[in-house]
């Protein structure tokens, strides 16, 4: 079963088609159970709830923890079965029912039946939540009613016994089952989350390969291996252990000195060059594209930001070539929303050029010829601070002088969710697709939905005829409407461009590291969905 091309092409005229209840990716002949590695961090990781966390540095961890009815094989963007040993579609694209594995336990010894996912889809769009990614679950019959508070719950997910979740839809929607898979939808008990309240995120309680053993803010988060894991064999490590507060370039050589594992904030910029010099170094150096597209964003609700015409400037004033180089060209410059390689992309647009002069001008239509103050939050981590100095020297060169907010990666996207940052430079933050398909790119970080209090669209963008034609698109289905539909998705992205909300900067490469002793497919260590690392199927030699 394929990702995009599979969710993207569901026929209606697969009549109550039954997925099979595949079988979970065959053991590694060549792992060995056991061990324990050790990943590092700059940064605290901000929380572990999977209604809340969304960042790429915590995104793989509550994968660990928690699981949903749907996931992807490892390694892969192909869907597969999770919670869920099979689903059928009805007809009409309008109606799924799910059937649930028995036997699968949560951490805390309990028997996880289809009341635990009734609760775990109503909690993540309940407004009291403020989960970033409810948006995704806007299909769902009912869902209006839940997100405005007029309605307890989603009408349309219903528990028809223990084991058989069936959820009705409001119209066709061709990514689905990619929400199904997301963290967002994962499956939590009700009864940990209202023992530990706003804490959950630091007590997590799920089904996964995972479970919390030790979390001691600012120092070490250790999850160790559930001994009663509903796949078989898996995970393969007795325990993940992350060390907090160490910074990248010591991080490094810590592991040259076989201390570490996997440095998780990547190869320093400054050190990339020397690394990839280094025959021993490169070596270990895993290489993986990634659907991934950093940006700046702009608070169109706050001057002087609130003008087209600023906005569009800024576009203008961004020298994204000197950009690029400032990470050893390990991107490509964007210009648009959605990178090169997500369908939907819009292979003749060319953007905004760079054209200081023209910027000025549209500086001086806006009548701000004389220059304006703002502020641009950047994440601490290098070389974000150093992006955010060429861009504030590209934008004092059109009139606008932005004071440089540095902080930690929890702190810039706590502004960014509550509205308070003029301007962010995305880097270490910046949008990587939650799944291969170009809706991924606009519900929660462009849409309406996304630009309420603790989303992820920090331009606090909305544009109601935009969230109609991107609903549209996604009610697209079957193979007959695919070239339709991502032609409907191209036409959105160039209205957003004409909006110019954000000014897209580059599209980024992963790499990583990691010590001799790691084994598992290198794959894993740059998982498209599992962003950055698949922890259950990676192992030691040693």
């Amino acid at each position: 079963m394929k990702t995009w091309l599979m969710s993207s092409a569901l026929a209606l005229s697969l009549a109550a088609f039954a997925a099979p209840a595949l079988a979970q990716s065959a053991p590694d002949p060549d792992a060995k159970p056991g061990g324990d590695i050790v990943i590092t961090y700059k940064d605290d990781v901000a929380t572990l709830d999977p209604a809340i966390g969304y960042d790429w540095q915590n995104w793989s961890m509550i994968k660990s923890i928690f699981d949903g009815l749907m996931d992807y094989v490892p390694g892969t963007t192909d869907l597969r079965p999770g919670l869920a040993e099979s689903y059928e579609m009805s007809d009409d694209g309008l109606a799924y029912t799910f059937h649930l594995r028995p036997g699968v336990k949560f951490h805390n010894g309990r028997e996880m039946t289809a009341d635990d996912v009734k609760y775990s889809l109503d909690r993540v769009t309940d407004p009291a939540t403020q989960s970033p990614g409810a948006g995704f679950f806007g299909s769902i019959k009912g869902y209006d009613e839940a997100a405005s508070g007029a309605a307890k719950g989603l009408a349309g997910v219903t528990a028809v016994d223990p084991k058989t979740v069936k959820i009705e839809l409001t119209r066709p929607d061709a990514t689905f089952l990619h929400v199904m898979a997301l963290n967002f939808s994962y499956v939590v008990p009700k009864e940990a989350v209202e023992e530990h309240g706003a804490d959950f995120g630091k007590h997590p309680v799920g089904t996964g390969a995972f479970r919390m053993a030790e979390w001691t803010i600012g120092q070490r988060l250790v999850l160790e291996k559930n001994p009663d894991f509903w796949t078989p064999g898996i995970p393969y490590l007795d325990r993940v252990t992350f060390e907090i507060g160490q910074e990248p370039v010591v991080a490094l050589l810590r592991l040259q000195k076989g201390e570490v594992d996997i440095p998780g904030d990547g190869i320093p910029p400054a050190k990339f060059q020397e690394v990839m010099n280094d025959p021993e170094q490169k070596a270990r150096v895993v290489e993986g594209g990634q659907l991934q597209t950093g940006y700046v964003t702009m608070n169109v609700t706050t001057p002087p930001f609130d003008k087209p015409e600023v906005r569009r400037a800024v576009n203008m004033a961004l020298n994204k070539d000197r950009i690029v180089q400032m990470i050893n060209n390990r991107a490509v410059p964007a210009n648009q929303p959605l990178p090169p390689s997500m369908p939907g992309y819009t292979t003749d647009y060319k953007g905004y050029g760079y054209d200081v002069e023209g910027a000025k001008k549209l500086m001086a239509d806006a009548g701000l010829s004389g220059g304006v103050d703002t502020q641009l939050f950047a994440m601490n981590t290098d070389p974000n601070p150093r992006i955010a100095q060429a861009i504030q020297q590209d934008l004092a060169a059109i009139g606008i002088r932005a004071e440089i907010k540095a902080l930690a990666q929890a702190n810039v996207i706590e502004a960014g969710g509550n509205g308070s940052a003029p301007m962010i430079w995305s880097g270490g933050m910046a949008w990587i697709a939650d799944f291969p398909d170009p809706s991924n790119f606009y519900g929660p970080i462009l849409s309406c939905s996304g630009a309420e209090a603790g989303g992820w669209n920090w331009a606090k963008y909305c544009n109601a005829e935009l969230d109609a034609a991107a609903a549209k698109a996604d009610s697209m289905v079957g193979e007959a409407a695919k070239d339709a539909r991502l032609k409907a998705w191209s036409d959105v992205y160039m209205k957003v461009m004409e909006d110019a909300p954000w000014a897209p900067v580059f599209n980024e490469q992963r790499f990583t590291m990691k010590s001799p002793r790691m084994g598992g497919a290198d794959a894993l260590y740059v998982d498209p969905v599992s962003i950055p690392i698949n922890y259950d199927y990676v192992y030691v030699n040693q």
